[in-house]
């Protein structure tokens, strides 16, 4: 089989067939029962969870696997946010949902020596995939209601879990723990610490304008508020007219 690559035909069609996996999804569950919608959906939502056991039992080296970049967090919470509906949590996860996105589309350099369709692939593809859009279902579906008040807090979340991770990358480097190879764990965690070993190209090209730990990536933040901008300025729209 052939190896993931970047943005080579084989790449660029695991991402259109992303695309075509989550619309097969929404519409075979968009003339089923409301009830129907969100156990499947709840179902679907624990794949992020195998793929966080996936890593910690298989590489034997769970310092370097914790469930702590923000495709995991994601997979985590998204049962939660699925089963209980919770406004903010699917709100958060609708911004989330665009980094298993990102990660889908910007490989970092080990993910890009993935065999197709081998074990390693599989726990990395199709979890991302259902995390990128089991989040856009659940408004799709009306399971959730898009709310703009929820910016605020989804933001406050979003940058307080990347510092408090920076400093947890920082504390496990610090510490210079050894694997069982007798090598240092390195970790980067949401990338706070650029790498050649944990980046690609994306974090290279900001890590070549902002070359500074932890604040490279604040030059993502245009990208964020306007992806935020797409899914709710209609809504701010329509609230100021009420309003008015």
């Amino acid at each position: 089989m052939p190896l993931w690559g970047f943005f080579g035909p084989v790449h660029i069609a695991t991402l259109i067939a992303a695309v075509i996996i989550n619309v097969i999804i929404f519409l075979a569950l968009k003339r089923t029962a409301k009830r129907t919608q969100h156990i499947v959906l709840g179902i679907l939502s624990f794949a992020g969870w195998s793929t966080i056991i996936y890593n910690l039992v298989t590489w034997g080296r769970p310092l370097e696997y914790l469930p702590l970049h923000l495709c995991s967090l994601n997979g985590t919470i998204l049962p939660f946010a699925v089963w209980t509906k919770n406004k903010k949590l699917c709100n958060l996860l609708l911004l989330w949902s665009f980094g298993a996105l990102f990660a889908l589309v910007a490989l970092p350099y080990s993910s890009q020596q993935m065999v197709l369709f081998g074990w390693p692939f599989n726990f990395f593809y199709f979890p991302h995939v259902l995390e990128v859009g089991i989040p856009i279902m659940m408004f799709a579906l009306g399971l959730a209601k898009l709310d703009h008040k929820c910016i605020k807090s989804t933001l406050l979340i979003t940058f307080s879990a990347y510092t408090i991770i920076h400093l947890i990358n920082l504390a496990i480097n610090s510490a210079q723990f050894l694997d069982f190879n007798g090598e240092v764990i390195k970790v980067s965690y949401m990338f706070s610490i650029y790498s050649k070993d944990f980046a690609n190209p994306v974090l290279d090209l900001f890590y070549s304008i902002l070359p500074y730990d932890y604040w490279y990536f604040f030059l993502a933040i245009p990208v964020i508020i306007l992806y935020l901008m797409c899914w709710y300025l209609p809504g701010m729209i329509a609230a100021k007219k009420v309003k008015a």
